[in-house]
């Protein structure tokens, strides 16, 4: 109801971190949550825009909505930031790799030694970055949405994720069940949102996830957006 004047920003899939021509650090996100949430959101909101890393390319072939491919954690902060509005949506259930060779190879490396010493950088934290961003004035109505794909203490890093990076509502997935989390079908979820709601979903399609997760945003923008 609510999002139906509002453009609807989804990020999925992983991102790429090249080691050099042919070598990469990345992730098993197939980008399935992602596009789920982009279709779901595509019947309600006023616009949409997928940006996602390298993805199958039949989640997106039928897609009403705009797609922006990226490669890297980098490339997908810039296109976040470009997309942004006032009043605007953004579901960051991408997998962006956290750390980056700090040096990416001109030719294939080639073998020498039982062992090889990789220097990693932090890439940039796209969420601590538009916190940032609401923090200092530069985007102001803006609801936010995280997701957690934890392997243990689920729950404790879920929570910390909502609060230090100002999350309006958090999705929280146990990345290690076979059931749910990467490449598969479907998701079992627990969303946390600002106002202290928690609810359980259980074993359900990816696309029912989302109209879930999407029940919940709209359920909340009056309340967190001032133009509604």
């Amino acid at each position: 109801m609510y999002l139906k004047n509002r453009k609807a920003i989804v990020t999925g899939g992983p991102t790429r971190e090249w080691i050099d021509p042919v070598r990469f650090i990345s992730n098993p996100s197939s980008g399935k949550m992602g596009a789920a949430l982009a279709d779901e959101c595509s019947r309600r909101a006023r616009d949409t825009v997928f940006i996602h890393g390298p993805i199958e390319p039949s989640l997106i072939s039928m897609a009403p909505y705009r797609c922006v491919a990226v490669e890297t954690t980098a490339d997908m902060l810039a296109a976040v930031s470009r997309e942004l509005e006032e009043n605007a949506v953004l579901i960051m259930a991408a997998a962006p790799a956290d750390y980056s060779p700090v040096t990416r190879a001109n030719r294939k490396i080639k073998k020498s030694g039982k062992k090889m010493s990789l220097e990693l950088a932090r890439t940039p934290d796209i969420l601590k970055v538009v916190a940032a961003m609401k923090k200092e004035g530069r985007i102001s109505e803006l609801f936010v949405v995280g997701f957690a794909a934890e392997t243990n203490d689920i729950e404790e890093y879920a929570l910390k994720k909502l609060a230090e990076k100002n999350l309006d509502m958090i999705c929280l997935n146990d990345v290690s069940r076979k059931d749910a989390g990467f490449g598969t079908d479907t998701n079992i979820l627990t969303i946390f949102a600002r106002d202290g709601m928690r609810k359980e979903l259980p074993l359900v399609s990816k696309q029912e996830a989302a109209a879930r997760i999407v029940d919940e945003i709209d359920a909340r923008l009056p309340r967190f957006l001032i133009s509604c």
